[in-house]
């Protein structure tokens, strides 16, 4: 991986479950999985929320930290977290502030009509705070894997 091409993370402080703060700034210096999906309590949400808290151990055995991202409120949030027992946080972005800076809010067809959405992606973020790799559209099975072995990688 050439590092001399990495984007430096967009950088922002929002809210999260257990009352916790999280800014990208104060992680630098942790490796990190920031995955950013539609809703909580879909059906690809919950799936890919589930198969991120079974590979936790994995990522922690690698000092690597992981955090969810929707737009749903930290309610929504907190209820979610504790009907899958994640054992990592959620952050919730309503105003789009990450979303927007990850570009990751598309248009997208549902029933046959536009809507403007959250596009289910993933970021790893290396140590330096850089994006050493991105993941758009996410289909969910075989995903955590993969971007498990990207963070092995770093």
């Amino acid at each position: 991986m050439n590092t001399a091409e990495l984007t430096p993370s967009p950088d922002f402080t929002l809210p999260a479950t257990g009352g916790k703060t999280v800014s990208m700034a104060a992680l630098r210096g942790t490796p990190l999985v920031l995955y950013f999906y539609p809703k909580d309590n879909t059906p690809g949400c919950t799936n890919e929320t589930a198969a991120f808290r079974d590979h936790y151990p994995a990522f922690q055995a690698l000092g690597c930290e992981v955090f969810g991202l929707s737009r749903d409120s930290l309610k929504s949030h907190e209820n979610f977290k504790a009907k899958l027992e994640v054992p990592f946080e959620l952050i919730s972005d309503p105003d789009e502030i990450a979303c927007t800076g990850f570009d990751v809010m598309k248009m997208k067809n549902m029933y046959g009509k536009q809507v403007r959405g959250l596009e289910r992606s993933t970021f790893v973020i290396d140590r330096e705070g850089r994006i050493a790799r991105a993941w758009r559209g996410v289909k969910v099975p075989g995903h955590i894997e993969e971007v498990l072995a990207c963070v092995q990688s770093l």
